[in-house]
Protein backbone atom coordinates (compact mmCIF):
# COMPACT_ATOMS: atom_id res chain seq x y z
CA UNK A 1 0.00 0.00 0.00
CA UNK A 2 2.77 2.39 0.91
CA UNK A 3 4.53 1.69 -2.33
CA UNK A 4 1.33 2.40 -4.21
CA UNK A 5 0.88 5.69 -2.36
CA UNK A 6 4.45 6.65 -3.12
CA UNK A 7 3.98 6.19 -6.83
CA UNK A 8 0.65 8.05 -6.70
CA UNK A 9 2.37 10.99 -5.08
CA UNK A 10 5.00 10.94 -7.78
CA UNK A 11 2.32 10.95 -10.46
CA UNK A 12 0.68 13.95 -8.82
CA UNK A 13 3.96 15.82 -8.74
CA UNK A 14 4.61 15.11 -12.39
CA UNK A 15 1.08 16.19 -13.36
CA UNK A 16 1.41 19.45 -11.45
CA UNK A 17 4.26 20.50 -13.68
CA UNK A 18 2.46 19.91 -16.95
CA UNK A 19 0.84 22.61 -19.05
CA UNK A 20 -2.91 23.00 -18.80
CA UNK A 21 -4.69 20.86 -21.31
CA UNK A 22 -1.77 18.51 -21.76
CA UNK A 23 -3.01 14.96 -21.25
CA UNK A 24 -1.69 13.19 -18.19
CA UNK A 25 -0.35 10.39 -20.33
CA UNK A 26 1.89 12.81 -22.24
CA UNK A 27 5.46 13.85 -21.57
CA UNK A 28 7.53 12.31 -18.81
CA UNK A 29 6.78 8.66 -18.27
CA UNK A 30 7.65 6.12 -15.61
CA UNK A 31 9.42 3.15 -17.09
CA UNK A 32 11.33 0.21 -15.75
CA UNK A 33 14.33 0.63 -18.00
CA UNK A 34 15.27 3.05 -20.72
CA UNK A 35 18.16 4.34 -22.71
CA UNK A 36 19.99 7.05 -20.75
CA UNK A 37 18.52 10.43 -21.59
CA UNK A 38 19.45 14.01 -20.83
CA UNK A 39 16.24 15.61 -19.61
CA UNK A 40 15.60 19.30 -20.00
CA UNK A 41 13.37 21.33 -17.67
CA UNK A 42 9.65 21.24 -18.31
CA UNK A 43 9.10 24.49 -16.49
CA UNK A 44 9.10 27.26 -19.05
CA UNK A 45 8.13 26.49 -22.60
CA UNK A 46 5.62 28.12 -24.95
CA UNK A 47 2.17 26.99 -23.96
CA UNK A 48 2.71 26.27 -20.28
CA UNK A 49 0.57 28.14 -17.80
CA UNK A 50 2.99 30.58 -16.29
CA UNK A 51 1.27 30.61 -12.91
CA UNK A 52 2.28 26.97 -12.57
CA UNK A 53 5.74 27.93 -13.71
CA UNK A 54 5.80 30.57 -11.02
CA UNK A 55 4.77 27.95 -8.48
CA UNK A 56 7.66 25.76 -9.55
CA UNK A 57 10.08 28.67 -9.40
CA UNK A 58 8.85 29.82 -5.99
CA UNK A 59 9.18 26.29 -4.71
CA UNK A 60 12.78 26.45 -5.90
CA UNK A 61 13.62 29.53 -3.83
CA UNK A 62 15.03 27.49 -0.98
CA UNK A 63 17.27 25.46 -3.27
CA UNK A 64 20.86 26.32 -4.13
CA UNK A 65 21.38 28.70 -7.03
CA UNK A 66 21.22 27.01 -10.38
CA UNK A 67 18.78 24.31 -9.32
CA UNK A 68 15.47 24.02 -11.09
CA UNK A 69 12.43 22.71 -9.26
CA UNK A 70 10.71 21.72 -12.45
CA UNK A 71 13.59 19.62 -13.61
CA UNK A 72 12.87 15.97 -13.08
CA UNK A 73 16.25 14.47 -12.42
CA UNK A 74 16.87 11.62 -14.57
CA UNK A 75 19.28 9.55 -16.27
CA UNK A 76 17.77 6.09 -16.32
CA UNK A 77 19.78 3.35 -14.70
CA UNK A 78 20.19 0.09 -16.53
CA UNK A 79 17.63 -2.49 -15.54
CA UNK A 80 19.07 -5.28 -13.43
CA UNK A 81 17.37 -8.61 -13.71
CA UNK A 82 16.87 -10.47 -10.48
CA UNK A 83 18.86 -13.69 -10.32
CA UNK A 84 16.65 -16.65 -10.95
CA UNK A 85 16.61 -18.91 -7.87
CA UNK A 86 14.61 -22.11 -7.97
CA UNK A 87 12.24 -22.61 -5.07
CA UNK A 88 10.29 -25.58 -3.93
CA UNK A 89 6.53 -25.34 -4.16
CA UNK A 90 5.94 -25.54 -0.39
CA UNK A 91 7.92 -22.32 0.15
CA UNK A 92 6.21 -20.25 -2.54
CA UNK A 93 3.10 -19.17 -0.57
CA UNK A 94 4.98 -18.19 2.65
CA UNK A 95 7.53 -16.33 0.57
CA UNK A 96 4.84 -14.35 -1.24
CA UNK A 97 3.10 -13.53 2.03
CA UNK A 98 6.36 -12.30 3.54
CA UNK A 99 7.07 -10.14 0.48
CA UNK A 100 3.63 -8.50 0.62
CA UNK A 101 3.97 -7.79 4.35
CA UNK A 102 7.42 -6.30 3.89
CA UNK A 103 6.18 -4.03 1.12
CA UNK A 104 3.27 -2.82 3.24
CA UNK A 105 5.51 -2.00 6.22
CA UNK A 106 8.29 -0.36 4.23
CA UNK A 107 8.17 3.48 4.36
CA UNK A 108 7.56 5.31 1.09
CA UNK A 109 10.73 6.04 -0.84
CA UNK A 110 11.97 9.63 -0.69
CA UNK A 111 10.84 11.88 -3.54
CA UNK A 112 14.38 12.08 -4.87
CA UNK A 113 14.62 8.33 -5.11
CA UNK A 114 11.22 8.09 -6.74
CA UNK A 115 12.11 10.82 -9.20
CA UNK A 116 15.12 8.82 -10.28
CA UNK A 117 12.70 6.38 -11.87
CA UNK A 118 11.17 9.13 -14.02
CA UNK A 119 12.70 9.48 -17.44
CA UNK A 120 11.74 11.39 -20.53
CA UNK A 121 11.09 9.50 -23.72
CA UNK A 122 10.68 10.74 -27.27
CA UNK A 123 7.12 10.70 -28.54
CA UNK A 124 7.16 10.00 -32.26
CA UNK A 125 3.87 11.79 -32.99
CA UNK A 126 5.01 14.92 -31.13
CA UNK A 127 8.35 14.81 -32.91
CA UNK A 128 6.69 14.53 -36.32
CA UNK A 129 4.39 17.46 -35.57
CA UNK A 130 7.24 19.72 -34.44
CA UNK A 131 9.29 18.75 -37.50
CA UNK A 132 6.37 19.86 -39.68
CA UNK A 133 5.87 23.01 -37.60
CA UNK A 134 9.55 23.88 -37.91
CA UNK A 135 9.32 23.72 -41.69
CA UNK A 136 6.12 25.80 -41.63
CA UNK A 137 7.67 28.58 -39.54
CA UNK A 138 10.79 28.71 -41.70
CA UNK A 139 8.46 28.87 -44.71
CA UNK A 140 6.93 31.99 -43.14
CA UNK A 141 10.18 33.93 -43.63
CA UNK A 142 11.44 32.49 -46.89
CA UNK A 143 9.46 32.87 -49.01
CA UNK A 144 6.34 34.03 -47.09
CA UNK A 145 7.37 37.27 -45.41
CA UNK A 146 9.85 38.05 -48.19
CA UNK A 147 7.11 37.87 -50.81
CA UNK A 148 4.60 39.78 -48.66
CA UNK A 149 7.00 42.70 -48.20
CA UNK A 150 8.50 42.65 -51.71
CA UNK A 151 5.12 42.94 -53.38
CA UNK A 152 4.28 46.16 -51.53
CA UNK A 153 7.43 48.19 -52.25
CA UNK A 154 8.36 49.88 -55.53
CA UNK A 155 9.66 47.62 -58.28
CA UNK A 156 13.15 49.11 -58.08
CA UNK A 157 13.43 48.02 -54.42
CA UNK A 158 11.82 44.58 -54.49
CA UNK A 159 15.02 42.58 -54.78
CA UNK A 160 16.58 44.41 -51.82
CA UNK A 161 13.74 43.27 -49.56
CA UNK A 162 14.06 39.67 -50.73
CA UNK A 163 17.82 39.83 -50.21
CA UNK A 164 17.51 41.23 -46.69
CA UNK A 165 15.07 38.53 -45.56
CA UNK A 166 17.11 35.76 -47.16
CA UNK A 167 20.39 37.04 -45.71
CA UNK A 168 18.88 37.43 -42.24
CA UNK A 169 17.78 33.80 -42.41
CA UNK A 170 21.39 32.76 -42.93
CA UNK A 171 22.85 35.17 -40.37
CA UNK A 172 20.36 34.30 -37.62
CA UNK A 173 20.90 30.59 -38.16
CA UNK A 174 24.62 31.02 -37.51
CA UNK A 175 24.08 33.27 -34.49
CA UNK A 176 21.51 30.86 -33.03
CA UNK A 177 23.69 27.77 -33.21
CA UNK A 178 26.83 29.50 -32.00
CA UNK A 179 25.52 31.36 -28.94
CA UNK A 180 21.85 32.24 -29.36
CA UNK A 181 20.33 28.98 -28.21
CA UNK A 182 22.56 28.88 -25.15
CA UNK A 183 21.80 32.49 -24.19
CA UNK A 184 18.08 31.80 -24.57
CA UNK A 185 17.64 28.37 -23.01
CA UNK A 186 20.69 27.52 -20.93
CA UNK A 187 20.19 26.89 -17.22
CA UNK A 188 23.65 28.19 -16.39
CA UNK A 189 22.83 31.88 -16.54
CA UNK A 190 20.42 33.94 -14.47
CA UNK A 191 16.80 35.04 -14.72
CA UNK A 192 17.60 37.63 -17.41
CA UNK A 193 19.92 35.78 -19.79
CA UNK A 194 21.23 32.24 -20.15
CA UNK A 195 24.84 31.16 -19.94
CA UNK A 196 27.26 29.96 -22.61
CA UNK A 197 27.49 26.34 -21.54
CA UNK A 198 25.55 25.30 -24.64
CA UNK A 199 27.41 27.50 -27.10
CA UNK A 200 27.88 25.67 -30.41
CA UNK A 201 25.24 23.22 -29.09
CA UNK A 202 27.71 21.73 -26.63
CA UNK A 203 26.39 18.73 -24.72
CA UNK A 204 23.37 18.14 -26.94
CA UNK A 205 23.27 14.58 -28.23
CA UNK A 206 20.72 12.26 -29.78
CA UNK A 207 19.76 11.26 -26.23
CA UNK A 208 19.04 14.86 -25.14
CA UNK A 209 15.31 15.41 -24.69
CA UNK A 210 13.15 18.50 -24.16
CA UNK A 211 9.57 17.69 -23.24
CA UNK A 212 8.83 14.72 -25.49
CA UNK A 213 10.96 15.71 -28.48
CA UNK A 214 14.72 15.62 -29.13
CA UNK A 215 16.41 18.73 -27.81
CA UNK A 216 18.06 19.23 -31.20
CA UNK A 217 14.58 19.58 -32.71
CA UNK A 218 13.52 21.99 -29.96
CA UNK A 219 16.55 24.15 -30.79
CA UNK A 220 15.75 23.97 -34.50
CA UNK A 221 12.13 24.95 -33.94
CA UNK A 222 13.09 27.90 -31.76
CA UNK A 223 15.65 28.95 -34.36
CA UNK A 224 12.84 29.65 -36.83
CA UNK A 225 11.34 32.13 -34.33
CA UNK A 226 14.73 33.80 -33.99
CA UNK A 227 14.89 34.10 -37.79
CA UNK A 228 11.51 35.68 -38.43
CA UNK A 229 11.65 38.22 -35.58
CA UNK A 230 14.37 40.49 -37.03
CA UNK A 231 13.05 39.84 -40.54
CA UNK A 232 9.76 41.42 -39.48
CA UNK A 233 11.59 44.67 -38.74
CA UNK A 234 12.79 44.92 -42.34
CA UNK A 235 9.36 46.22 -43.33
CA UNK A 236 9.80 49.44 -41.36
CA UNK A 237 12.96 50.67 -43.10
CA UNK A 238 12.57 49.35 -46.65
CA UNK A 239 13.62 51.51 -49.62
CA UNK A 240 16.18 53.57 -47.67
CA UNK A 241 18.42 51.57 -45.28
CA UNK A 242 21.76 50.22 -46.47
CA UNK A 243 22.15 46.46 -46.67
CA UNK A 244 25.11 46.32 -44.28
CA UNK A 245 23.26 48.58 -41.83
CA UNK A 246 20.32 46.16 -41.80
CA UNK A 247 22.59 43.21 -41.08
CA UNK A 248 24.52 44.95 -38.30
CA UNK A 249 21.43 46.38 -36.63
CA UNK A 250 19.60 43.05 -36.59
CA UNK A 251 22.65 41.15 -35.32
CA UNK A 252 23.25 43.58 -32.45
CA UNK A 253 19.53 43.73 -31.71
CA UNK A 254 19.36 39.96 -31.21
CA UNK A 255 21.90 40.14 -28.38
CA UNK A 256 20.41 43.25 -26.80
CA UNK A 257 16.72 42.38 -27.13
CA UNK A 258 15.70 38.99 -28.49
CA UNK A 259 17.89 36.59 -26.54
CA UNK A 260 17.13 38.23 -23.15
CA UNK A 261 13.39 38.45 -23.92
CA UNK A 262 13.28 34.82 -25.02
CA UNK A 263 15.06 33.67 -21.86
CA UNK A 264 12.94 35.79 -19.51
CA UNK A 265 9.65 34.52 -20.96
CA UNK A 266 10.44 30.96 -22.09
CA UNK A 267 13.85 30.04 -20.68
CA UNK A 268 14.61 28.03 -17.52
CA UNK A 269 14.15 30.27 -14.49
CA UNK A 270 13.12 33.24 -16.64
CA UNK A 271 12.23 36.45 -14.81
CA UNK A 272 8.90 37.13 -16.51
CA UNK A 273 7.74 33.54 -16.32
CA UNK A 274 8.41 33.58 -12.59
CA UNK A 275 6.11 36.60 -12.33
CA UNK A 276 3.28 34.69 -13.98
CA UNK A 277 3.53 36.14 -17.50
CA UNK A 278 1.85 34.02 -20.18
CA UNK A 279 2.94 34.02 -23.82
CA UNK A 280 1.89 30.99 -25.80
CA UNK A 281 3.75 31.56 -29.06
CA UNK A 282 5.50 34.92 -29.07
CA UNK A 283 3.28 37.95 -28.53
CA UNK A 284 5.96 39.43 -26.28
CA UNK A 285 9.06 37.61 -27.49
CA UNK A 286 8.41 38.12 -31.21
CA UNK A 287 5.77 40.73 -32.00
CA UNK A 288 6.18 43.40 -29.32
CA UNK A 289 9.96 43.35 -29.60
CA UNK A 290 9.95 43.42 -33.41
CA UNK A 291 7.26 46.09 -33.54
CA UNK A 292 9.07 48.43 -31.16
CA UNK A 293 12.43 47.76 -32.80
CA UNK A 294 10.85 48.61 -36.15
CA UNK A 295 9.27 51.83 -34.85
CA UNK A 296 12.56 53.04 -33.37
CA UNK A 297 14.35 52.17 -36.60
CA UNK A 298 11.84 54.06 -38.73
CA UNK A 299 12.02 57.09 -36.43
CA UNK A 300 15.82 57.25 -36.42
CA UNK A 301 16.07 56.77 -40.20
CA UNK A 302 13.42 59.35 -40.99
CA UNK A 303 10.85 59.14 -43.78
CA UNK A 304 11.53 58.08 -47.34
CA UNK A 305 12.06 60.80 -49.93
CA UNK A 306 9.26 59.22 -51.91
CA UNK A 307 7.00 57.78 -49.26
CA UNK A 308 3.91 57.38 -51.38
CA UNK A 309 3.00 53.70 -51.42
CA UNK A 310 3.34 52.27 -54.91
CA UNK A 311 2.95 48.51 -54.71
CA UNK A 312 5.15 46.75 -57.23
CA UNK A 313 3.26 43.46 -57.36
CA UNK A 314 0.21 42.84 -55.18
CA UNK A 315 -0.07 39.29 -56.52
CA UNK A 316 3.24 38.57 -54.81
CA UNK A 317 1.88 40.11 -51.61
CA UNK A 318 -1.25 37.95 -51.73
CA UNK A 319 0.85 34.83 -52.23
CA UNK A 320 3.05 35.88 -49.32
CA UNK A 321 -0.02 36.44 -47.16
CA UNK A 322 -1.22 32.92 -47.88
CA UNK A 323 2.18 31.48 -47.01
CA UNK A 324 2.25 33.41 -43.74
CA UNK A 325 -1.28 32.32 -42.83
CA UNK A 326 -0.54 28.65 -43.46
CA UNK A 327 2.82 28.91 -41.73
CA UNK A 328 1.15 30.37 -38.65
CA UNK A 329 -0.35 26.94 -37.99
CA UNK A 330 3.18 25.80 -37.20
CA UNK A 331 3.94 29.03 -35.35
CA UNK A 332 0.98 28.76 -32.97
CA UNK A 333 0.00 25.10 -33.22
CA UNK A 334 3.58 23.93 -32.91
CA UNK A 335 4.04 25.91 -29.70
CA UNK A 336 1.85 23.32 -27.98
CA UNK A 337 4.87 21.00 -28.39
CA UNK A 338 2.52 18.06 -28.84
CA UNK A 339 0.29 16.57 -31.49
CA UNK A 340 -2.89 16.82 -29.44
CA UNK A 341 -5.76 18.99 -28.26
CA UNK A 342 -3.53 21.96 -27.40
CA UNK A 343 -2.28 22.16 -30.97
CA UNK A 344 -5.78 21.70 -32.38
CA UNK A 345 -7.28 24.52 -30.31
CA UNK A 346 -4.33 26.79 -31.12
CA UNK A 347 -4.91 26.25 -34.84
CA UNK A 348 -8.65 26.85 -34.47
CA UNK A 349 -7.99 30.13 -32.67
CA UNK A 350 -5.44 31.11 -35.32
CA UNK A 351 -7.88 30.61 -38.18
CA UNK A 352 -10.78 32.43 -36.52
CA UNK A 353 -8.73 35.45 -35.43
CA UNK A 354 -7.17 35.92 -38.87
CA UNK A 355 -10.51 35.68 -40.66
CA UNK A 356 -12.24 38.03 -38.23
CA UNK A 357 -9.52 40.69 -38.41
CA UNK A 358 -9.39 40.58 -42.21
CA UNK A 359 -13.17 40.91 -42.43
CA UNK A 360 -13.35 43.83 -40.01
CA UNK A 361 -10.50 45.62 -41.83
CA UNK A 362 -12.26 45.17 -45.19
CA UNK A 363 -15.59 46.40 -43.82
CA UNK A 364 -13.94 49.60 -42.62
CA UNK A 365 -12.27 50.09 -46.01
CA UNK A 366 -15.64 49.78 -47.74
CA UNK A 367 -17.26 52.17 -45.28
CA UNK A 368 -14.58 54.83 -45.79
CA UNK A 369 -13.75 54.51 -49.50
CA UNK A 370 -16.57 52.48 -50.98
CA UNK A 371 -14.09 49.82 -52.08
CA UNK A 372 -12.59 46.73 -50.51
CA UNK A 373 -8.78 46.84 -50.70
CA UNK A 374 -6.81 43.67 -51.43
CA UNK A 375 -3.83 45.08 -49.55
CA UNK A 376 -6.15 46.01 -46.69
CA UNK A 377 -7.68 42.57 -46.27
CA UNK A 378 -4.24 40.94 -46.52
CA UNK A 379 -2.82 43.27 -43.88
CA UNK A 380 -5.86 42.71 -41.68
CA UNK A 381 -5.36 38.95 -41.70
CA UNK A 382 -1.73 39.38 -40.59
CA UNK A 383 -2.89 41.70 -37.80
CA UNK A 384 -5.28 39.03 -36.56
CA UNK A 385 -2.57 36.38 -36.67
CA UNK A 386 -0.15 38.56 -34.71
CA UNK A 387 -2.78 39.42 -32.11
CA UNK A 388 -3.84 35.84 -31.41
CA UNK A 389 -0.24 34.60 -31.11
CA UNK A 390 0.24 35.10 -27.34
CA UNK A 391 -3.19 33.63 -26.61
CA UNK A 392 -3.61 30.83 -29.16
CA UNK A 393 -3.40 27.84 -26.83
CA UNK A 394 -5.29 29.51 -23.99
CA UNK A 395 -8.47 30.66 -25.76
CA UNK A 396 -11.57 29.09 -27.23
CA UNK A 397 -13.38 30.12 -30.43
CA UNK A 398 -15.21 33.02 -28.76
CA UNK A 399 -11.99 34.47 -27.38
CA UNK A 400 -10.32 34.13 -30.78
CA UNK A 401 -13.20 35.98 -32.42
CA UNK A 402 -12.91 38.79 -29.88
CA UNK A 403 -9.18 39.07 -30.56
CA UNK A 404 -9.72 39.18 -34.32
CA UNK A 405 -12.34 41.90 -34.16
CA UNK A 406 -10.17 43.98 -31.82
CA UNK A 407 -7.16 43.54 -34.11
CA UNK A 408 -9.12 44.64 -37.17
CA UNK A 409 -10.11 47.88 -35.47
CA UNK A 410 -7.09 48.79 -33.32
CA UNK A 411 -4.28 47.73 -35.67
CA UNK A 412 -5.92 49.51 -38.60
CA UNK A 413 -6.29 52.67 -36.51
CA UNK A 414 -2.58 52.68 -35.66
CA UNK A 415 -1.51 51.78 -39.20
CA UNK A 416 -3.52 54.54 -40.87
CA UNK A 417 -4.53 57.24 -38.39
CA UNK A 418 -1.78 57.29 -35.76
CA UNK A 419 1.04 56.88 -38.30
CA UNK A 420 -0.22 59.79 -40.37
CA UNK A 421 -0.79 62.00 -37.34
CA UNK A 422 2.70 61.57 -35.90
CA UNK A 423 4.52 61.36 -39.23
CA UNK A 424 6.78 58.35 -38.68
CA UNK A 425 7.41 56.34 -41.84
CA UNK A 426 6.79 52.77 -40.71
CA UNK A 427 6.78 51.79 -44.36
CA UNK A 428 4.96 48.45 -44.21
CA UNK A 429 3.21 48.95 -40.85
CA UNK A 430 5.37 46.62 -38.80
CA UNK A 431 4.60 48.55 -35.63
CA UNK A 432 0.92 49.01 -36.43
CA UNK A 433 0.38 45.34 -37.25
CA UNK A 434 2.91 43.36 -35.22
CA UNK A 435 3.81 45.72 -32.39
CA UNK A 436 0.25 46.84 -31.68
CA UNK A 437 -1.15 43.37 -32.43
CA UNK A 438 1.28 41.65 -30.06
CA UNK A 439 0.63 44.29 -27.40
CA UNK A 440 -3.13 43.98 -27.79
CA UNK A 441 -3.11 40.19 -27.63
CA UNK A 442 -0.78 40.14 -24.63
CA UNK A 443 -2.96 42.56 -22.66
CA UNK A 444 -6.25 40.90 -23.65
CA UNK A 445 -4.99 37.43 -22.72
CA UNK A 446 -6.12 37.73 -19.13
CA UNK A 447 -9.66 38.37 -20.38
CA UNK A 448 -10.06 36.02 -23.34
CA UNK A 449 -8.22 33.14 -21.65
CA UNK A 450 -10.73 33.19 -18.80
CA UNK A 451 -13.30 30.36 -18.70
CA UNK A 452 -15.93 33.12 -18.82
CA UNK A 453 -15.13 33.48 -22.52
CA UNK A 454 -14.36 29.83 -23.17
CA UNK A 455 -10.66 30.03 -22.27
CA UNK A 456 -8.53 27.54 -20.38
CA UNK A 457 -6.72 29.63 -17.75
CA UNK A 458 -8.08 28.61 -14.35
CA UNK A 459 -4.99 29.40 -12.27
CA UNK A 460 -5.51 33.15 -11.80
CA UNK A 461 -8.38 35.60 -11.87
CA UNK A 462 -9.13 37.68 -14.94
CA UNK A 463 -8.05 40.91 -13.26
CA UNK A 464 -4.84 39.51 -11.79
CA UNK A 465 -3.69 38.00 -15.07
CA UNK A 466 -4.55 41.16 -17.01
CA UNK A 467 -2.42 43.29 -14.68
CA UNK A 468 0.48 40.85 -15.04
CA UNK A 469 0.19 40.83 -18.83
CA UNK A 470 -0.08 44.61 -19.21
CA UNK A 471 2.91 45.17 -16.94
CA UNK A 472 5.00 42.75 -18.98
CA UNK A 473 3.93 44.35 -22.27
CA UNK A 474 4.79 47.89 -21.16
CA UNK A 475 8.09 46.81 -19.59
CA UNK A 476 9.12 44.93 -22.74
CA UNK A 477 8.21 47.87 -24.97
CA UNK A 478 10.17 50.35 -22.85
CA UNK A 479 13.28 48.20 -22.65
CA UNK A 480 13.16 47.33 -26.36
CA UNK A 481 12.90 51.00 -27.32
CA UNK A 482 16.02 51.95 -25.37
CA UNK A 483 18.02 48.91 -26.48
CA UNK A 484 17.00 49.34 -30.12
CA UNK A 485 18.12 52.97 -30.15
CA UNK A 486 21.48 51.98 -28.70
CA UNK A 487 21.88 49.28 -31.36
CA UNK A 488 21.11 51.79 -34.12
CA UNK A 489 23.68 54.25 -32.82
CA UNK A 490 26.31 51.52 -32.63
CA UNK A 491 25.39 50.36 -36.13
CA UNK A 492 25.73 53.90 -37.41
CA UNK A 493 29.23 54.12 -35.98
CA UNK A 494 30.24 50.75 -37.44
CA UNK A 495 28.90 51.45 -40.94
CA UNK A 496 30.59 54.79 -41.53
CA UNK A 497 28.24 57.26 -39.89
CA UNK A 498 25.21 56.74 -42.13
CA UNK A 499 22.41 54.20 -42.02
CA UNK A 500 20.79 55.26 -45.30
CA UNK A 501 21.64 54.87 -48.95
CA UNK A 502 22.52 58.10 -50.81
CA UNK A 503 19.60 60.27 -51.85
CA UNK A 504 20.40 59.71 -55.50
CA UNK A 505 20.13 55.95 -55.10
CA UNK A 506 16.90 56.21 -53.14
CA UNK A 507 15.17 58.49 -55.63
CA UNK A 508 16.87 57.23 -58.74
CA UNK A 509 18.07 53.71 -59.48
CA UNK A 510 16.72 52.18 -56.28
CA UNK A 511 18.24 49.81 -53.75
CA UNK A 512 18.21 46.81 -56.05
CA UNK A 513 20.83 48.24 -58.36
CA UNK A 514 22.69 50.36 -55.79
CA UNK A 515 23.06 47.64 -53.15
CA UNK A 516 23.09 44.48 -55.23
CA UNK A 517 23.67 45.36 -58.87
CA UNK A 518 20.66 43.35 -59.94
CA UNK A 519 17.06 44.03 -60.90
CA UNK A 520 14.08 42.05 -59.69
CA UNK A 521 12.57 41.96 -63.17
CA UNK A 522 14.20 41.21 -66.51
CA UNK A 523 12.99 44.10 -68.65
CA UNK A 524 13.16 44.62 -72.37
CA UNK A 525 15.94 46.70 -73.88
CA UNK A 526 15.29 50.39 -73.42
CA UNK A 527 12.99 49.95 -70.43
CA UNK A 528 14.07 51.28 -67.06
CA UNK A 529 14.01 49.90 -63.52
CA UNK A 530 13.96 52.99 -61.34
CA UNK A 531 15.92 55.09 -63.79
CA UNK A 532 18.61 52.47 -64.49
CA UNK A 533 18.71 51.23 -68.11
CA UNK A 534 18.54 47.46 -68.26
CA UNK A 535 20.21 45.56 -71.12
CA UNK A 536 18.26 43.06 -73.15
CA UNK A 537 18.07 39.73 -71.37
CA UNK A 538 17.35 36.40 -73.02
CA UNK A 539 14.27 34.51 -71.93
Amino acid sequence: MASTLSMSGLTARVSAMQRPGVPANRGTRVVAAARPAVVRPRSIVPGMTSSRVAMAVRADASKPAGSNGAKLATVAQPAVEAESVPAKGKFVVPALAFAVAAAALTPAAPASAAAAAVVATVNQADTAWILISTALVLFMTIPGLSAFYAGIVKRKNMLSVLMQCFSLTCLMTILWYTVGYSLSFSEAGNSIIGGLDKAFMAGITKASIWETIPEALWALYQMTFAIITPALMVGSFVERMKFNSVMWYCALWMFAVYFPACHMVWGPGGFMAAKGVMDFAGGIVVHITAGIGALVGASVLGPRKENKMIAGNLVLTVLGTGMLWVGWYGFNGGSALAAGADAAFACVATQIAAAAAASVWAIQDIKETGKASMLGIATGSIAGLATVTPCAGFVGPLGALMLGVAAGVVCRFFSLVVKEKYGYDDSLDVFGVHGVGGFLGTCMLGIVASPVFGGFNTDTTMMTQTIIQCTAAFATAAYTAVASYACLMLTKAITGGSLRVPEGAEQGEGLDMWCHGEACYSLSEGESAGGQPVPKVGV
